[in-house]
Parts: structure tokens; C-alpha cells; sequence
């Protein structure tokens, strides 16, 4: 699939237009899939409902009934506002999913905030297990407007999100330890399991890098932190 296959035969771009060519050279986040895997099995939930690769699309995303998950777990890219204008004449913020072949109005690589916004959810604790998703609609924009905001709008409780540009490594180990310690303790608040997350790269560090907070403190819980979820 070519650029040009997405313009007019004028090459002015049509709007809503996105560079599939260019969404398929992102770089792929092969930590990204043995978090999710792990997480899952955290969660004692079946392999099945863990989508990677070519099974992880926009569509897939639009076409599930998202209302029935108390859990959802999205690793991958995502854009803020500013960066998305390399991909598309969009100025919003979005979650980079596999590109089609032929890009739709129901599935072009990206899942924008508007979208996510319009979808039904249920969910006590949605993990956002990518760079900036605590980033505004736009630059100067407050926290929270963009990509965070929607997931509120669509029924989202708390989440976990990021400030800034995430370490994958690190972020692997935080997220699963995070949500192995809500699973461990049934009592224990989101906030504070990532908080004993993060000081596991302190007191115990793996690697040199570990105890600094560039590394382990991108993350924030932002909602119904301080409610449990339910069942």
C-alpha cells in the first residue's frame, strides 16, 4: 500500500486521510506482547482474549462489547497531538493499532480520542501502557484532555497512564507488578500498587538505571483511584 493510494488523484489529501505506509514503519514493541500475555495471566483470563499482531486492529477494538470487561490493558504506540500530523491531517491525539490494507472510515490504524470517546465501557481500571497518554488534545492543552479524557467520557473509572516517553522495559515491570499487587491483595488501591511498584526500582534495583525517576515515574493513576474496583 502506497501513500499516494490514500490521497485524490490531485495528491491533496482528503480529510481524515492517514499514512498507512508510514504507520507500518513504526518501530514494533516486542516487550509489548509479553506484558500483555503476563497481565492476563495475572487476571486468569483465557489466552483468546489477548489480541497481538494481526489480530490487534482499530476494528477489532470498535467491534467488541467492551462494556463486559472490568480490565482493559492497551500497550502500544501512541500519539500526542503534535506527532500525529506525520501520519495524518488529524490534530488529535490516538493509539496506534495494526494498520489495514485499506484504510476506512471503521478502521484506519488509529483510534483517535473522538473515538474513543463514542465507545461504551465499563471498566474500573483501563492501563494505558503508552508514551504520553496523560497529554493534552493539543500543544498547551491541560492535562487530561486528550487521550486520558476520552476513556472518562466513555465510561472508564481509573486509569493508568503516562507524562512522558516510557523506558519498554520498565514499563513492563511496572504495569505487571502493579496490577500482581490489586491481584494479591484484593484490599490494595491502584495507586498504592503502582506506588509499591515504583519502589521496587529503588530498594531493589536490576539495573543501574533503575533508581533514578526517569525510569519509574512516568506512570500516574488518574480517576476512582481510591475506590476498589468491583467484579
Amino acid at each position: 500500500m502506497t501513500v499516494a493510494s490514500q490521497r485524490p488523484a490531485t495528491d491533496q489529501p482528503l480529510p481524515g486521510w492517514v499514512d498507512l505506509a508510514s504507520l507500518r514503519e513504526m518501530d514494533r514493541l516486542a516487550e509489548s506482547a509479553d506484558e500483555l500475555r503476563e497481565i492476563a495471566k495475572v487476571l486468569e483470563v483465557p489466552p483468546t482474549v489477548v489480541k497481538l499482531g494481526k489480530d490487534a486492529t482499530e476494528a477489532m477494538v470498535k467491534s467488541t462489547k467492551l462494556d463486559d470487561y472490568r480490565v482493559l490493558h492497551f500497550a502500544t504506540h501512541a500519539l500526542v497531538a503534535s506527532e500525529t500530523a506525520g501520519y495524518t491531517d488529524m490534530s488529535e491525539p490516538a493509539l496506534v493499532f495494526t494498520p489495514p490494507q485499506v484504510a476506512s472510515e471503521e478502521d484506519d490504524g488509529l483510534l483517535t480520542s473522538s473515538e474513543i470517546a463514542t465507545l461504551k465501557l465499563n471498566a474500573t481500571w483501563v492501563i494505558l501502557s503508552a508514551c504520553n497518554t496523560a497529554d493534552g488534545d493539543k500543544p498547551g492543552a491541560e492535562a487530561l484532555s486528550g487521550l486520558a479524557r476520552a476513556f472518562f467520557y466513555a465510561g472508564a473509572r481509573s486509569l493508568l497512564v503516562s507524562n512522558w516517553y516510557l523506558d519498554t522495559k520498565a514499563a513492563v515491570q511496572l504495569t505487571t507488578r502493579t496490577v500482581q499487587g490489586m491481584e494479591q491483595e484484593k484490599a490494595t488501591l491502584p495507586a498504592q500498587a503502582l506506588r509499591r511498584a515504583m519502589l521496587e526500582f529503588v530498594d531493589h534495583p536490576k539495573n543501574a538505571d533503575d533508581p533514578y525517576p526517569g525510569v519509574w515515574a512516568p506512570f500516574i493513576v488518574v480517576g476512582l483511584s481510591q475506590q476498589r474496583r468491583g467484579g
